[in-house]
């Protein structure tokens, strides 16, 4: 007698991954499921059949909608956030807003995205600042090791800082509470980078701190690609400057929010991916997500025990979900980054990134609902194959 499909293997027939890879890595672009994904193609069908309509007298009223799903999910009010195509939009509209001058500084970490480093460096060295990027040493001990290795670069002279939530290339949840809290009372601008946070952590906002708050929603509340928000405290939305100039800077008719006006009227654009954010917030609530998540990060504990088993090298964090939920990252032993991915998806199909970071190659796990015990041991069975090789 062929046995149930368990919960977890149900969900997989919910999105559309090919059944030939063992998908790790949902946490470069995400993953859609099916509904939210009919929703986006409903969505830009409509738009199709009267584009006028949709665009030029529907528009506004959409998004303001789709706005307050979203709004209630992180927390915040309707009009205190605005829809950008992902995080890195989120923080380009700051920074290139932020005043900096000659011999200002922002303080950053060693830890965060490829991106955003460049787009600080880019800023700075243009302004004249200084791109401050503090060393947090791993594995990390406790929260305070953190703050302190942080707090310990901010100076007189520093203007921002600039933090990952969730970073991204070791997959550690950084203690950004005590630290905005820390900034704000020194006068310091604080942005977040919550790439990878909503749909991982439980988010307020308002409660957080942040001056600046940038996520995605197409990683893990798994919205359609292009789908990402801004959040910002309403007495500092007025410094911030639209990375494109359009309709809502002279608007002929004001909105309820000048920061709504001002960063989404941007001419012809596919809303689509926004307008489905409601269903993909629908189906994590039809899902049961918190127990979802729960079973993704006890997959993560799993994966974490085996591999660090496996290479010998200790885990970057303790064992807890204060520091990982639904990604982690492990050490390897020295091995070429690049070439060891290619083989491990090449020789096992499996897709996993391998990323270098601070001399050393990390391999960072993603589990998300549709994956399974089956999906870690086979990652743990490549890697006991290749890694004497490699």
């Amino acid at each position: 007698m062929k046995e149930e499909p368990t919960k977890r293997e149900s969900l997989r027939d919910l999105f559309l991954l090919g059944e030939d890879v063992v998908f790790l890595n949902h946490g470069s672009f995400g993953a859609c499921p099916r509904p939210a994904f009919e929703a986006y193609q409903r969505w830009q069908r409509e738009l199709e059949r009267e584009p006028v309509e949709f665009l030029g007298r529907r528009h506004n009223g959409l998004l303001a909608e789709a706005r307050s799903a979203l709004a209630q999910y992180v927390g915040a009010e309707r009009d205190d956030l605005v829809f950008v195509t992902n995080a890195t939009t989120g923080m380009n509209i700051v920074a290139r807003s932020v005043p900096l001058k000659e011999g200002d500084e922002v303080v950053s970490t060693d830890h965060e995205y490829g991106a955003v480093d460049r787009m600080w460096r880019f800023l700075c060295q243009k302004a004249g600042a200084s791109y401050v990027r503090a060393p947090v040493p791993v594995p990390v001990g406790s929260a305070e090791e953190v703050v302190e290795a942080v707090w310990s670069r901010v100076t007189p002279r520093t203007r921002v800082l600039s933090l990952s939530h969730i970073t991204s290339p070791t997959a550690i949840v950084f203690p950004v509470v005590e630290l905005v809290r820390r900034a704000r009372e020194a006068g310091i601008t604080t942005l977040v980078d919550g790439a990878h946070a909503p749909g991982q952590v439980p988010l307020d906002l308002p409660s957080l701190g942040a001056d600046f708050y940038t996520g995605n929603c197409h990683k893990w509340m798994m919205a359609p690609k292009g789908a990402g928000f801004l959040y910002a405290r309403r007495e500092r939305q007025g410094m911030l400057e639209p990375l494109v100039l359009s309709w809502g800077l002279e608007p002929e008719k004001l909105g309820p929010s000048r920061f709504v006006d001002l960063h989404e009227w941007q001419g012809t654009r596919d809303i689509a991916a926004f307008l489905s954010v409601p269903e993909a917030i629908r189906f994590m609530r039809d899902h049961d997500w918190d127990h979802v998540r729960e079973g993704c990060h006890d997959l993560v504990r799993q994966a974490r025990t085996s591999v660090c088993e496996l290479t010998g090298l200790p885990p970057l964090t303790p064992d807890s979900a204060d520091w990982y939920v639904q990604m982690a990252a492990f050490p390897l032993p020295p091995v070429p980054a690049e070439a060891f991915q290619k083989r491990l998806f090449d020789e096992f199909r499996v897709e996993i990134p391998v990323i270098p970071w601070n001399g050393r190659a990390l391999l960072r796990i993603s589990i998300q609902g549709y994956n399974t015990q089956e999906d870690v041991d086979r990652l743990v069975t490549a890697l006991t194959s290749i890694l004497p090789t490699a």
